[in-house]
């Protein structure tokens, strides 16, 4: 290692090793902070609070909008800052930390990070997929070129860098990464590389890989993971191109698994958990409930719990009550019974994707086409409050809601919003 080497070795070890002294800083971030894929607990529910009865201007009012390059990834908010990605002229990746209040830059960095996705899904662009996750004030992006990168949230200052491709001898994943990393404890688990990896997340060193499966095109898995307990034991739940799975969180043995049949491995939504069921839904398959028990000799087991028709394709699912609430490929919203499967109603076509915030009964989802819809969870009926349209480009991301804020990542801008309850009654 050359003394250059060695100098910018020990500075990011000293770095990291920083106690946390910023607001990003504290071991549980507020429940308002939306700090990952799907918000606070990686299922797209918040606490429920008092939200409007209308979307209409007077109530969601804009509060800025700062445009930028092309990016899927949805916005990470806290207190202070919202943080955001985009791919520049095709040849860059960048971050940007923005000023929670107003929009103003306060940092950017940025990599070569550019590809070309597959001529059939080019129609989707081919730019950054993956939403960051912040951990105290340590932000980790993945790139779409198969790569790590963890950053000072408050300076943009990159702590480390892993490229699974060099670093692991894996082939380049076909369609970009497109798994947001997850962080739990002192580790950061992401879908790449052909496989699962587990990280120290102040290091970047690898820890293990699991569910190797070669890579080409049904390497590069599009779901990101979560961790639930299921029969007992803490687990890392993970679906792939065609298989969905339990890990252990510390050796990477695969606990169970079930083979998820999918048009081109299109399994796209994040497993949901409830109790010891695991439901998922693919593009040219069908919607599955599984259960996961412990067999006499303390093994895993899974079992199909029922089967129904409809598919999902990118849109992960939101469960109230008892109910799967999920936007199919067929660009219509239905709504079917956990316990049973039963389809409680479906509606007419809406846009090719949804993303979805939930408080309490109500569910806010953000349309592709830039529509804002606000849904009462009824298992009874399609029940819209109401309806607006936000935004004249596409919006892909997933929408973030931090206390009275919504942010909304357009194709090429980011918008701030902010509602106040209109006081009526229920």
């Amino acid at each position: 290692m050359t003394y250059g080497k060695t100098l910018s070795y020990l500075l990011t070890c000293f770095v990291a090793s920083l106690p946390l002294v910023s607001p990003l800083a504290a071991e549980e971030p507020p429940a308002e902070n939306w700090t990952q894929w799907r918000g606070p607990e990686r299922d797209g529910l918040l606490p429920e609070t008092a939200w409007p009865k209308t979307l209409d201007e007077s109530t969601l009012r804009s509060l800025w909008r700062v445009e930028f390059g092309p990016s899927y990834s949805g916005p990470i908010v806290t207190k202070d800052q919202v943080f955001t990605t985009e791919t520049k002229d095709e040849e860059v990746e960048i971050v940007r930390a923005l000023d929670r209040a107003t929009g103003e830059q306060l940092w950017q960095t940025e990599w070569a990070g550019a590809m070309t996705v597959p001529f059939f899904a080019a129609a989707n662009g081919s730019w950054i997929r993956a939403t960051p996750v912040l951990d105290g004030n340590l932000l980790y992006v993945a790139g779409m070129r198969d790569v790590l990168v963890c950053l000072d949230a408050r300076t943009g200052v990159e702590i480390w860098k892993v490229d699974f491709v060099e670093e692991l001898e894996t082939p380049l994943p076909s369609f970009g990464c497109a798994s947001s990393p997850l962080i739990h404890g002192d580790h950061v688990y992401i879908q790449a590389a052909a496989s699962v990896v587990k990280l120290e997340k102040k290091t970047g060193k690898v820890v293990w890989r699991a569910m190797k499966d070669g890579g080409g095109m049904s390497g590069s898995a599009f779901s990101s993971p979560i961790v639930a307990t299921i029969a007992g034991q803490p687990q890392l739940v993970v679906q792939g191109r065609t298989t969905l799975a339990g890990i252990d969180l510390e050796s990477g043995e695969v606990l169970w698994s079930q083979e998820i049949p999918a048009f081109r491995g299109m399994n796209i939504v994040t497993p949901t958990v409830v109790d010891d069921t695991v439901f998922t839904s693919s593009y040219g398959g069908s919607s599955l409930l599984f259960s996961v028990t412990a067999a006499d000799d303390e093994s895993l087991q899974v079992e199909e719990v029922w089967k129904n028709r409809t598919q999902g394709y990118m849109s992960s699912p939101i469960v109230i009550d008892g109910h799967v609430f999920l936007h199919l490929r067929n660009q219509r919203f239905t709504c079917i019974e956990l316990a049973t499967g039963e389809t409680k109603w479906t509606t007419t076509p809406f846009g090719k994707y949804w993303s979805m915030v939930a408080s309490g009964s109500q569910i806010l989802a953000l349309d592709e086409r830039g529509e804002l819809l606000l849904i009462r969870a009824n298992p009874e009926e399609f029940d819209l409050i109401d309806r607006r349209k936000i935004s004249e480009e596409s919006t892909w991301a997933y929408l973030a809601v931090s206390g009275d804020d919504l942010f909304i990542r357009e194709l090429g801008a980011l918008q701030a919003f902010r509602w106040k309850d209109s006081g009526e009654d229920d």
